[in-house]
């Protein structure tokens, strides 16, 4: 059965969408079964993938209204190596029209139950909000796992994401959890993000990731190519800390 997490942030900007393809394509690179569940409807994950979401017959909007099936609109990320639930602006509608159905929150957790044991892990890329699609994320992991830039807004925003996470576990999904913090970003010379680092650390204990995501410009460019950073340039600092975060992710899960 594959374990499920997802990427959230309530912040918009730290990297989220960017770790959901290059942690699926790092894990990936481990011999490990992906799937990779966009749940933004910007489309930048399915986009960032290589599969255009302006071509998507099927994506997570039919799967989550009942329309098909997770096995029937997924696709293969080629050069990423993982499979991806696409989306595209039709998922937009997909909160007004999810509010009229039944079970809304648990659709996806569902949907995703059925190829549960296709995969080792499923990743999902939440949107920068507390909302309907978010919360079908939520109640669908087993964890979750917090991207975030060493700068003081980002501590603020992390407190009202942690209670969240708390009320969902409360409420509606007694098995999640805070997985671990993932420090992206990241520029050694600036002395204030070793500060927030540093403060990160003793707050949170084991929870902070060891590994550490720099601020590289081929992470940044490998979009535009429809690539992950891992495949785009797997040399650069960028892919390989991605990498290295991938074998810290399968060995964490290991001792859950």
């Amino acid at each position: 059965m594959a374990r499920i997490f997802c990427i959230a942030n309530q912040k918009g900007g730290v990297g989220k969408t960017t770790t959901a393809i290059n942690l699926a394509a790092g894990i990936a690179a481990h011999q490990q079964r992906v799937l990779l569940v966009d749940l933004d409807p910007q489309g930048n994950g399915t986009m960032g993938s290589g599969i255009d979401k302006r071509a998507l017959t099927t994506s997570v909007y039919q799967v989550l209204l009942g329309m098909t099936d997770v096995a029937t609109a997924r696709q293969h990320a080629e050069h990423g190596g993982y499979d991806v639930l696409g989306a595209n602006r039709e998922l937009a509608g997909a909160e007004v029209e999810l509010v009229e159905l039944e079970h809304r929150e648990t659709r996806l957790k569902v949907a995703l139950d059925v190829v549960s044991d296709q995969y080792e892990f499923i990743l999902i890329d939440c949107p920068p909000s507390l909302s309907l699609l978010t919360l079908n994320g939520l109640c669908a992991a087993h964890g979750v796992i917090i991207p975030m830039q060493c700068e003081y807004f980002a501590l603020e925003g992390l407190a009202d994401l942690v209670n969240t996470i708390q009320r969902v576990a409360a409420h509606l999904n007694p098995d999640l959890r805070i997985i671990g913090l993932l420090r992206v970003m990241f520029d050694p010379r600036m002395t204030l993000q070793q500060q927030v680092s540093e403060q990160l650390e003793a707050k949170f204990g084991d929870k902070v990731f060891s590994t550490i995501i720099p601020r590289n410009v081929r992470l940044a460019e490998a979009p535009s190519y429809g690539l992950p950073g891992v495949a785009y340039d797997r040399a650069s600092k960028g892919a390989q800390a991605y990498i290295a975060f991938g074998a810290e992710m399968i060995e964490r899960v290991s001792t859950l």
